[in-house]
């Protein structure tokens, strides 16, 4: 592993120079909190720890990511937060947030900060995008009360530079896994994107630059388009490419999805516009679209086959996989109802089991 990307990889801590504000869901809109002055953290669960207070408030039925998230919130997992802000992207993150809400109501000296929720919807009308654009404002002066000072135009536009610059580099940096060969795993890029989202936009850049500017080394395996759940953490893709599989691309918001669309302008209304067209994520978007989307994006990957990996009580991406298979044409396999973070046996071998005939496993 080169020197940047073991640099991206390794857990870094706020330097505390400035308010942490965590936030769930790519519908979070970060310039907004880049703008504020703020460190954006996107939080994440921990597959290895038990989530015991988490499924107290939210139940075992529920999304398991949520469950930890909240778990760790309790615990004091992140340090201190100023402040979090919670996406409306699915069911879980929505329960997610008025669970903070309450516990924060019913006892003030619990260890959660102040919460806000933003909802983006991601219907293609002009109606929509004035609904995201009068739910941002209100997310900006919020953001304005914790940092105690206004949100310039000026500070908008320089975060919103700032962001679209860590999103080219990104999408340069997931250029090197359509490569043939690839020249960079899906296990090194997840990481890649996941530490991107606990630093600051600035240093992000920079260290995503000195890995493109370091000689890449060549990646062997079956070519896989990975869709369906989201992760937060590599145990998935590492069990996956440690099979004779590599992950050459995804289309879940902690992977391509978060760097694919770009802010068009510097001002409040392109930044609605770009979260209510961003996607299509499972959650979100039609099974036509979802379908549409990944088969491009496998084709432009030169991906080998499509695995569709589903969550335990992660419901969208089975919906997804019969119209995803069929535009993709690509030998395929649908992992169902596997555990936060890892892959049952019997999953793991029908991934493999990809590697033989063309045909073999669909």
């Amino acid at each position: 592993m080169s020197a940047a990307l073991a640099r991206l990889t390794t857990p870094t801590e706020p330097d505390g120079s400035r308010p942490v504000v965590g936030y769930v869901g790519a519908d979070v809109p970060v310039e907004l909190l880049t703008a504020a002055g703020m460190h954006p953290l996107r939080l994440t669960g921990s597959p290895g720890e038990p989530s015991t207070a988490g499924d107290r408030y939210l139940g075992t039925g529920l999304d398991p990511v949520a469950r930890s998230v909240l778990t760790r919130l309790l615990d004091g997992a992140y340090g201190h937060l100023d402040g979090l802000v919670v996406s409306r992207d699915c069911e879980a993150s929505s329960r997610l947030f008025y669970a903070v809400r309450e516990l924060k109501r019913i006892d003030p000296a619990a260890p959660l900060p102040p919460v806000q929720l933003v909802d983006v919807l991601h219907l293609p009308h002009r109606t929509t995008t004035r609904y995201v654009h009068a739910k941002l404002a209100g997310l900006r002066a919020t953001l304005e009360t914790w940092a105690g000072r206004p949100i310039t135009d000026d500070d908008l536009a320089e975060a919103i530079g700032q962001h679209n610059r860590l999103r080219h580099l990104l999408r340069e940096i997931g250029e090197l896994r359509g490569r043939t060969p690839a020249l960079l795993s899906g296990t090194q890029a997840l990481s890649l994107v996941a530490a991107t989202t606990r630093l600051p936009v600035r240093d992000a850049c920079s260290l995503a630059e000195r890995l493109l500017a370091e000689q890449p080394s060549e990646v062997d395996g079956l070519r896989v388009f990975l869709t369906g759940s989201g992760h937060d953490e590599p145990g998935v893709y590492a069990a996956l490419e440690e099979a004779g599989l590599v992950i050459v691309g995804e289309d879940h918001d902690w992977g391509d999805l978060l760097s694919l669309r770009d802010v068009e302008a510097p001002t409040m209304l392109a930044l609605a516009e770009r979260y209510q067209h961003n996607g299509p994520s499972a959650p979100r978007a039609s099974i036509r679209r979802r379908a549409e989307h990944t088969a491009s994006a496998a084709r432009a990957r030169g991906a080998g086959a499509l695995i569709s990996y589903a969550r335990v009580h992660d419901d969208a991406p089975p919906w997804d996989f019969p119209a995803q298979r069929a535009l993709c044409g690509l030998p395929s396999v649908l992992l169902d109802r596997q555990p936060y973070g890892g892959l049952t046996d019997d999953a793991l071998a029908a991934a493999a089991g990809l590697r033989g005939p063309v045909g073999a496993v669909r």
